[in-house]
């Protein structure tokens, strides 16, 4: 039997209360994260549920927080670009409130110039066989690191006229 395919032996919710603090307070978690891993715990719903609510109760969960923390990182850190960060957020299953805050998060002179280093970085090391598809290539790779493409063809003009 491998590991993945072993029973979990059910923990009492006195034990899973002492993990999940500890899983909380490490980094910042989205209610998903905690509520996967109360369950992987062998907790039954309404234990799930009681000890979801008193983590948000006790401040060890907060959904706004995540999101700023979470939008933070990941552009700071990973480069990614609003659309991608978004995206992301919904699939921790936030409301569009908490996404809305988390991006505000991004400052939009930081974001643009972090863009336009990143346009710069990649057209530098990009070959292509004409100035076109060189081009193409380098929106592309912004564009899918989540980056408005309106914005990504306006900043990587003006790099291709200077």
């Amino acid at each position: 039997m491998t590991e993945e395919s072993k029973p979990r032996k059910r923990l009492p919710p006195t034990e899973a209360w002492a993990k999940i603090q500890h899983y909380c307070a490490y980094q910042e978690r989205s209610h998903r994260e905690v509520k996967e891993k109360l369950y992987s715990y062998g907790l039954f719903k309404n234990e799930v549920e009681e000890l979801l609510t008193r983590c948000i109760t006790e401040g060890f969960l907060n959904e706004e927080r995540f999101a700023k923390a979470f939008a933070g990182g990941k552009f700071r850190m990973k480069k990614w670009g609003r659309l991608k960060i978004e995206r992301e957020l919904q699939q921790h299953g936030l409301s569009p409130n908490c996404i809305g805050r988390g991006l505000k998060e991004l400052d939009p002179r930081d974001y643009a110039q972090t863009l336009r280093t990143l346009l710069a970085k990649k057209l530098k090391s990009t070959p292509a066989p004409s100035p076109y598809a060189r081009k193409n290539k380098v929106a592309r790779y912004a564009i899918g690191k989540g980056y408005e493409p309106e914005l990504v063809w306006r900043i990587l003009q003006e790099l291709l006229e200077a």
